[in-house]
């Protein structure tokens, strides 16, 4: 036999007369430790050479992702006018902490997570799965509503990696049959195969979701796939089907397990397509035993990286005949067939890191928290309420007030006064962020202008009345948090801009009111005569707990206003990152120039890491303790 330049052959099909791919030999692995796909494609289960080979679309063969993210965000900004957001999965429900703070994120920021956004890893069907569970209703509608913004944003579609075309060809000339299955709509599809030359005619058999009665991953796409190559041949179909997601091999393995209760003569198995580059603990944790709330359905048959690997695996299955090679062998083994690189992975970013940090960190004796966005969300009714008072900006007086953008501490800043100052209202890309408070608001429009940022608070705190009332804790666990700060003896405080008269609502019903013993002071935006990031509220709040500003004390908050206010004070600040913002955004928002010096003492991305920092504080503190006394 002839090898591919991809074959890994050794101990893939050792057999002279198998028909299968064995999975019993070297590439046998439970495990992804080290770089897995390094020797060839894994093989997790015996394989049956396929006659039919079907392929997911997006993510697989082509790459759409520009449209698909883009459509993903619109529907997302819809959540509450599509009236789904009470159809979000409970947090406890997810699979995962990353799928957990994926749905926090969303329920606050009505926006994908930044990570997610970067990685480009996730298709819709999987992050509609993560975020509403086995809602079918709310996951059709939010699938309606996604066409419709797909309809917009479709076009540009490319090859998902280098030379898929060459690839099809051959396994076409090997004398595989070729199919499609995908959750898109047969409108996108027929015109994204059409921006592709001549692809169509290389597959018999193509299925959308909206020929069938439910998305992927139930498994009537499958088989309606199966059913129409059986009909056309008038045989039984062996199948393959390759997918980049784990909602691709969960629909492989429902209709498996439906041919099989219906003693069907169909087969299928799903080969996974790594082409995200996922790390080694995810794709471990793909193969991990069955575990509470997880079906074992996701394990696939075989895993490959490339287009290259799936070749390989096909050549492996179709080797061994008795009588020499077949057309089939001669085709997947052509040692001219070029060597066509696999699609490079994304840029790493860069999260910020807090353990550096604690070298350089006092331990706490008193933690003084910011409120909105840090403890608690009202994002909803604060973004309304500045709304309202923009609109008052000409009979507030204010315009003449507006920053000049050469005195704006980034570019995107001097968008924002450009866009208020023509518009009358926030820019479109702050509204969809949802990431920005109003106090840091004003302080990007208003700079320093102490009568401008007064009467605009005025005017903010005048509409808020009309919009306030729902509160809800910023992430889940943050009341165990604060009762364990208690508990290791440390005194807790609220720094807010808020008004006193919201302020005490909405502390009285978070969490039916169970917070309202937590905290030995609270300083409101009207309790001093400077709100942040003046730094009058903290030293208030100091006094009134009868201690000094100093580096034991800590203020966390998510706004650089925040961390302007606790430099001022001369206490700790800690960048409550709820946000998410990446290391190289934070660099920018933060330069620490003779402009803009203030810089945060440490950043966390959550409580869990924050509960973490003071732990390690208080372990250090510890331990040096312990080394003087030897």
């Amino acid at each position: 036999m002839t090898h591919s330049p991809y074959d890994d052959a050794a101990g893939m099909n050792s057999g002279a007369d198998q028909s299968a791919v064995r999975a019993d030999g070297p590439s046998r692995n439970k495990s992804f430790a080290g770089s897995p796909f390094a020797n060839g494609p894994l093989v997790l289960e015996p394989l049956y050479r396929p006659d039919l080979i079907i392929f997911d679309w997006h993510g697989t063969l082509v790459d759409t992702l520009d449209a698909v993210y883009a459509s993903m965000q619109e529907v997302l900004l819809q959540l509450e006018s599509l009236d789904l957001l009470k159809d979000l999965v409970d947090e406890a429900d997810t699979r995962t902490e990353a799928e957990a703070r994926l749905v926090r994120y969303i329920r606050i920021y009505r926006k994908l997570h930044p990570s997610i956004l970067a990685e480009k890893k996730h298709s819709r069907t999987e992050l509609f799965n993560i975020i509403f569970g086995d809602n079918e209703q709310a996951k059709s509608i939010a699938h309606a509503a996604y066409n419709e913004q797909y309809r917009q944003n479709y076009g540009q579609v490319r090859p998902f990696q280098n030379g898929i075309e060459d690839y099809l060809a051959n396994f076409a000339a090997a004398g595989i049959r070729l199919a499609v299955a995908t959750n898109r709509s047969r409108e996108f599809l027929e015109a994204e195969f059409s921006s592709l030359g001549d692809w169509g005619r290389y597959f018999s058999v193509t299925v959308c979701a909206d020929e069938v009665d439910s998305y992927k991953p139930r498994p009537e796409i499958l088989l309606e796939v199966l059913k129409r190559a059986s009909v056309s041949t008038g045989a039984p179909v062996k199948a393959w089907y390759f997918g980049d997601s784990p909602t691709d091999m969960l629909t492989a393995w429902r209709a498996r397990q439906h041919l099989t209760s219906t003693a069907a003569a169909d087969q299928i198995r799903g080969v996974y397509f790594n082409a995200a580059h996922w790390d080694t603990s995810w794709m471990d944790a793909l193969l991990a035993e069955p575990a509470e709330k997880r079906e074992p359905s996701l394990v696939p048959a075989a895993a490959c990286a490339s287009f290259g690997q799936l070749r390989t695996l096909l050549a492996n299955c179709f080797s061994g005949a008795d009588d020499g090679p077949d057309i089939a062998s001669i085709a997947l083994t052509d040692p001219e067939f070029p060597a066509y690189d696999a699609r490079q992975p994304p840029p790493s970013r860069i999260e910020p890191d807090w353990h550096p940090a604690v070298a350089r960190l006092s331990e706490p004796r008193v933690i003084l928290f910011d409120w909105h966005a840090t403890l608690v969300d009202t994002l909803d009714a604060m973004y309304h309420a500045v709304d309202d008072m923009l609109l008052q900006l000409d009979s507030l007086a204010l315009t003449s007030h507006l920053m000049s953008p050469s005195q704006s501490r980034t570019l995107e800043d001097a968008r924002l006064v450009e866009h208020v100052r023509h518009y009358r209202q926030l820019h479109p890309k702050v509204r969809a962020d949802r990431k920005i408070s109003r106090t840091d608001i004003f302080e990007v429009l208003f700079g320093d202008d102490q009568d401008a940022k007064n009467r605009a608070h005025a005017a903010f705190t005048h509409h808020y009345r009309a919009h306030f009332g729902t509160v809800l804790p910023f992430e889940p666990g943050i009341r165990p948090m604060l009762e364990g700060l208690h508990e290791l003896g440390i005194v807790t405080g609220i720094i807010t801009n808020r008004d006193r008269e919201f302020f005490e609502q909405e502390l009285a019903i978070v969490e039916d009111g169970s917070w309202v013993s937590l905290f030995d002071t609270d300083i409101c935006g009207d309790d001093t005569q400077l709100r942040k990031p003046h730094p009058h509220q903290i030293l208030k709040a100091l006094d009134n707990l009868k201690r000094a500003p100093g580096r034991d004390v800590w203020y966390v908050g998510d706004s650089t206003t925040d961390i302007r206010a606790a430099a001022k004070a001369g206490v700790t600040g800690v960048f409550f990152n709820g946000a998410q913002w990446d290391q190289n955004w934070l660099i920018r928002i933060f330069p620490g120039s003779e402009q803009f010096p203030d810089k945060p003492d440490v950043v966390v991305n959550d409580f869990s890491e924050f509960w973490a920092l003071v732990l390690a504080c208080q372990a250090k503190i510890r331990e040096g303790g312990r080394q003087r006394r030897r």
